[in-house]
């Protein structure tokens, strides 16, 4: 009896309780995203349609990815999309952040009504900007016709399907916005002091201290936004389908067609390890040369 109480200690009984916690945790990893990866990676070597066993094929799926037309045209589609809308986004966020980092009177009200559009349902936001962009009764083209002009054919015309996707994206630029306006309210005061004093104007102030103190939250958007861009998809099944002639067919939803219409599990897993290797890429480039334009003040101090 006292070999057993010696043994039931305090720390073993608080080690238990923590195991017990996090149990639920790390079920949730084991079945909900490590055993899905594994079972993909798994997948994308096989010719597998979900209703019989998959059938271990080896190479072919990426040998026939690479040969695909339509890989090459959603992997288009999908970098103009990445390559415009990041750094619009990026932009028009720490713009408005710029704005409301105003101390004015009702400023807590403007910064929530900029920021709310960015938690509301991607579904609904899509189907709202789809009626907003339509050539026939859309606003934009209404507005168009005001000024006696005649309005795009928005998701009509292949040239017209995709800048309204992508003027769609600054929708949801109120999650950066607050990032941007956390970083901005992080910045000591003294140093615009001091340069006030030394007779810098806004601009060199803004280039020489609101930037590089900012250039940790710049970079930190920069990172989560290429990784959102890489995997849009909503807006492209909700709005366009993918069309007209695929014009805006992104890469995740070629793989959901691959996956669910055609039922290719294989070969939509070997688009997704690909499209996985090539977000890990441009994460990789972006970290790699975050020493020579991200600031930290740390490592200032620090002498690194």
């Amino acid at each position: 009896m006292n070999t057993k109480k010696r043994w039931w200690t305090r720390s073993r009984r608080e080690a238990l309780d923590g195991y017990v916690f996090m149990t639920p945790a790390i079920l949730g990893l084991l079945f909900f995203m490590l055993g899905p990866i594994g079972a993909s990676a798994y997948f994308s070597f096989t010719e597998y349609d979900i209703l019989s066993t998959p059938k271990w094929v080896g190479l072919d799926n990426y040998v026939n990815l690479f040969k695909d037309s339509l890989f090459w045209q959603s992997l288009r589609v999908t970098m103009i999309y990445s390559v415009v809308s990041v750094p619009l986004g990026l932009t028009v966020s720490l713009a408005l952040a710029l704005l409301l980092n105003k101390n004015i009177r009702g400023i807590f009200l403007f910064r929530t009504i900029f920021y709310l559009p960015a938690v509301m349902s991607g579904v609904a936001v899509a189907l709202l900007w789809k009626w907003i962009f339509n050539p026939d009764f859309g606003l934009i083209n209404w507005a168009i016709g005001l000024l006696s002009l005649e309005g795009p054919k928005w998701f009509i015309d292949e040239q017209w399907a995709l800048p309204p996707i992508i003027i769609m994206s600054l929708w949801g630029v109120g999650g950066s916005m607050l990032v941007y306006l956390a970083g901005l309210q992080g910045i000591p005061t003294d140093l615009y002091e001091a340069a006030e004093i030394d007779g810098a104007n806004k601009r060199k102030q803004f280039r020489h201290i609101t930037l590089p103190m900012l250039s940790p939250v710049i970079f930190f958007n920069l990172i989560t936004g290429i990784i959102g861009a890489l995997q849009v998809f909503t807006e492209g099944f909700i709005m366009t389908q993918g069309g007209p002639n695929n014009a805006t067919l992104f890469s995740v939803l070629y793989l959901y067609r691959n996956a669910f219409s055609y039922l290719q599990m294989g070969y939509a897993s070997a688009l997704a390890w690909v499209l996985f290797l090539i977000i890990l890429a441009f994460t990789l480039i972006i970290f790699k040369s975050s020493p020579m334009w991200v600031f930290y003040e740390g490592n200032r101090r620090s002498g690194k």
